[in-house]
């Protein structure tokens, strides 16, 4: 009975989740059909459609994500559904601009930015779902739940600014080099294929970062259930020579957009990845909390955090040693 009913719940989930963007799909595509039709009824709208992009991308964000995620969140008594689709938003993003009547740009670089945002959103979707054992909406961002609680009654309102307002203005930036380079046409040069190095990078570093969590947390779920002592800390692979290479390959992936931009005289929007790494470094704090807080974990990390790099991978510290001869 309680399989059947979560297999019900993962299909209706699943079925909300690509129902969701409809609204925004079926309205670009009807814009695309009639924006250069003069007698239509509505050509003032598609003029302005036509002349305002991003905006147009926000107003699309404000309405079908802001809102309608939020309300369904509400309803649901969850708001997971921001997750999965922080995984294919960029994609979308950078499919709109490439398709928008205004686009101009470099053939070659908009399909290999695309190409490798495909890549990246592959890496994130499959990530998302091998750690929630494939299951649309198990359950939603455990820093959600913890404002929930923090809120309380506030939560109904909060929570629209918090989880979606919030991350309109923050992923709008952060995809800002997507619409740069849709806008610029410029010939291909030496800093595009830095770039192409860099987020080729930052997307291996994060997958297999979070292949050896994934490992390291189904192994423990083995113990658990057999009844043995849970490992503390992962200290394999990456996570020998960084705390968070998740982090660091994330990090890098935007990083090397901002290049793109960049190279196309658009420095500024390094700012959307400079954004990033500051919220990456304010979530480092609130995870390496909630690790000190457990305590059959809480030595053994203190002791991780002494020797190993936050983000950037590098050689143990020597105090590793030290304590390995005192054990010996």
């Amino acid at each position: 009975m309680g399989k059947t009913k979560s297999n019900h719940s993962n299909l209706k989930n699943a079925i909300i989740a690509f129902l969701a963007p409809l609204p925004s799909i079926f309205f670009y595509i009807y814009f695309l059909n009639h924006y250069s039709d003069s007698e239509h009824s509505l050509s003032s709208l598609w003029s302005w459609c036509y002349h305002n992009p991003f905006l147009l991308a926000n107003l699309f964000f404000f309405f079908n994500i802001n809102v309608m995620f939020w309300a369904i969140g509400h309803l649901q008594s969850s708001h997971w559904m921001i997750d999965p689709y922080w995984t294919v938003i960029p994609l979308l993003l950078a499919y709109y601009y490439a398709t928008h009547p205004i686009a101009t740009y470099n053939m070659w670089r908009s399909r290999i930015v695309i190409m490798l945002t495909f890549l990246w959103s592959l890496r994130l979707s499959h990530n998302y779902f091998r750690r929630e054992n494939w299951q649309w909406g198990a359950r939603e961002d455990w820093r959600f739940t913890d404002m929930r609680q923090q809120y309380g009654k506030n939560w109904w309102w909060v929570s629209f600014f918090a989880i979606y307002f919030a991350q309109q203005i923050f992923l709008m930036g952060l995809t800002l080099p997507y619409y740069t380079i849709h806008t610029v046409e410029a010939p291909w040069s030496i800093w595009d294929i830095v770039a192409i190095a860099v987020c080729f990078a930052g997307i291996v570093v994060a997958y297999y970062a979070d292949t050896q969590l994934h490992e390291f947390s189904t192994k423990n779920a083995e113990l658990k259930a057999s009844g043995k002592p849970f490992l503390p800390t992962l200290e394999d692979g990456l996570w020998k020579y960084s705390r968070h290479p998740n982090y660091f390959g994330e990090q890098l992936w935007w990083w090397g957009l901002g290049i793109f931009a960049w190279s196309l005289g658009q420095g500024w929007i390094f700012v959307g990845a400079f954004v990033n790494t500051l919220c990456l470094a304010y979530v480092t704090v609130l995870v390496e909390e909630r690790m000190l807080k457990q305590p059959f974990r809480a030595e053994a990390y203190r002791q991780y955090q002494k020797t190993t790099s936050v983000w950037i991978p590098w050689f143990k510290s020597s105090s590793l040693e030290e304590t390995k001869d005192k054990t010996n």
